[in-house]
Order: structure tokens, then sequence, then C-alpha cells
């Protein structure tokens, strides 16, 4: 069962994830950016530094008892972002539509509902 504790911890995940993915909306589309697109703008350093930022919400979902495997997903899934991130170009524009936060995010709310 989830407790309050678990609660207040999805929803420190859910508005790093925004932060992160989708804080800003591109003008004339319906498209979002967050600080990880901005970030990974930065030549040698950005990728990395929203590689460590971005495991801030595994060690939430640890904390609120996620296993191995829904761990290894969101490494995953942070893993593929940095790596094509990394690419000059496609990399800024795969930021746009991939938002690993975010579906880290879900991730851990669909383990918290599950477990009630």
């Amino acid at each position: 069962m989830a407790t309050p504790e678990d609660l207040e911890r999805l929803k420190q995940v859910e508005r790093f994830a925004r932060m992160m993915d989708a804080q800003f909306r591109i003008p004339f589309t319906r498209f979002s950016i967050g600080l990880d697109g901005i970030i990974g703008l930065l030549p040698g350093i950005g990728d990395g530094a929203s590689f460590l930022m971005a495991l801030y919400p595994v060690v939430l979902a640890h904390r609120s008892g996620a296993g191995f495997w829904l761990k290894f997903r969101m490494v995953m899934n942070i893993a593929v972002d940095t790596v094509i991130g990394a690419i000059p170009l496609i990399g800024d524009l795969f930021d746009i539509g991939f938002k690993a936060n975010l579906r880290n995010a879900k991730l851990l709310r669909k383990f918290l509902e599950e477990r009630q």
C-alpha cells in the first residue's frame, strides 16, 4: 500500500519530470521542452549533468520500495535519453519527443497504483 510518504515522493517526481521535460511550450507548436533539453545544448557537460539530475526520481522510487526491474527500466530510459541526446542536433530533436523523466514518473505512478 502506498504510504503518504510514497505519495509525496510521487508528487516530487512528477514536478521534477515536468520541470525537466515539459516546462516551456515551444511557440506555435504543440511541443514543449524542459531544462533537460536546454541543459543538453551545452557542449560536453550538458548531457552528463542531465543524466545525473535524472537519477533523482530513481532514488525516490527506491525509497518507495520499487523493485530492481522498475529501477532498471527507469535507468534505461535515462540511458537512451543520454546516449541519443549526446548526438549533435539529432539528440536535441530527440529530447523534444522522448521525455525520459515523464516516462519515469508514469512508471512510478503505475507502480504505486498497482501496490494499493
